[in-house]
């Protein structure tokens, strides 16, 4: 291809970006996650909507006389209310974001899904449950058909990866406030991982699946290179900036957590905790990288505390939606985050100083429950 000129030229490398690599042109609309002037950044998670075919689609656990005019457009307005109260800079969907066998349409309950998130013009992201793939599409499809989706920063799985298990591994970083000397760091790390449905070897392990080696190594990996980045210079920090992790199916750990050491409510039958029956790690894992300092998860829908285990808190979001088993007179909630920075001496904002979580019940009011710090730097010692 003849070019002449640097106009031409340039024309002519971005074509030929889009003919051979097509991403690139996504990556260059996708804004950067960036603390905002006030020197806070807020996560909606929202877990388990279980949406299928809309208006038509009955509700589970509420009261007699609610059925008759409760559907998925419930869900829908719950995340509408949410997103308009809190005004978040991210919303997250720890998956069962469709209840995929119920959904006449796979493809079309995920654009209805997310369609308040779409509209609202925030930044949203997405894993993936043990629901999501129950129909004509596949786990991989489920991803694929998400990171098309209008504002969403999901990704199918890391560049830089070449082997690994699952659909939905990714992270994100949030940069420092604009104009200030941590405005080229990321002072805030968000992992996502794919824990999978059920078991890939049931006759051995049954039940719910597993982060996998493969996932852990990325993880690792991708935190170390965070945390050099971090320490470096300008502005070296001694510590690595803080990191949070999403995923659905939670750790076997949250076992050990009981009513005299979290914040919430553990009310599922039987075990409790629907975690997978082997333990794979990656909690160890998580503590030996150092950098996260809360996990947060869905799946057990009438679970929604928060507990700290060596340092970790790890956190249960509660049930979202209205197809999605509950609990008659106990309301769907979502959780709330909200990380703040430290304010200098001399004005403007450094790294973060503490990350705080409260939870929102979809009642007349959007109550507001639970009110707790994760993580404070003042009390990062504190085991």
């Amino acid at each position: 291809m003849k070019v002449v000129g640097g106009s031409n030229f340039f024309v002519g490398v971005v074509l030929l970006c889009l003919i051979l690599f097509p991403i690139c042109s996504l990556a260059e609309k996708k804004k950067p996650l960036r603390f905002g002037k006030g020197g806070s950044f807020k996560i909606l998670q929202v877990a388990d909507m279980h949406y299928a075919d809309g208006k038509t689609t009955p509700c589970e656990n509420v009261f007699p006389e609610q059925m008759a005019t409760c559907s998925d457009l419930n869900t829908t307005a719950f995340l509408e209310r949410m997103i308009h109260a809190e005004k978040p800079d991210l919303i997250v969907f720890t998956g069962d974001n469709i209840y995929a066998s119920d959904s006449t349409d796979a493809a079309k309950s995920l654009d209805a899904a997310f369609a308040p998130a779409i509209s609202s013009n925030i930044p949203w992201a997405a894993v993936l449950g043990n629901h999501d793939q129950e129909s004509a599409l596949s786990r991989e499809g489920v991803m694929k058909h998400i990171v098309k989706l209008n504002n969403t920063l999901s990704l199918v799985n890391p560049v830089e990866a070449r082997v690994i298990d699952g659909f939905g591994n990714y992270n994100l970083e949030v940069g420092g406030v604009e104009g200030s000397s941590f405005e080229n760091k990321s002072v805030l790390n968000l992992y996502f991982l794919d824990s999978g449905d059920y078991s890939t070897v049931p006759s051995m392990i049954p039940g719910y699946g597993w982060i996998k080696p493969s996932q852990q190594f990325w993880f690792e990996r991708t935190s170390k290179r965070l945390q050099r980045a971090y320490t470096a210079k300008p502005e070296a920090q001694k510590e690595p900036a803080p990191g949070l992790a999403y995923f659905h199916i939670p750790l076997p750990e949250l076992k050990s957590l009981d009513k005299t050491n979290f914040t919430g409510v553990k009310q599922e039958g039987g075990i409790g905790i629907s975690s997978a029956s082997v333990n794979s790690g990656f909690f160890t894992t998580m503590v030996s990288a150092g950098d996260v300092k809360a996990v947060f998860n869905g799946h057990d829908h009438l679970n929604d505390f928060c507990g700290k285990l060596t340092g970790i808190q790890l956190c249960y979001a509660g049930g979202f939606g209205y197809h999605a088993y509950g609990l008659a007179g106990w309301a769907r909630r979502a959780r709330v985050v909200e990380v703040n920075l430290k304010k200098m001496e001399k004005g403007g904002w450094g790294a973060v100083n503490s990350i705080k979580t409260w939870k929102r019940l979809d009642d007349q009011h959007l109550t507001a429950i639970d009110s707790q710090v994760l993580w404070s730097k003042s009390s990062a010692g504190t085991p």
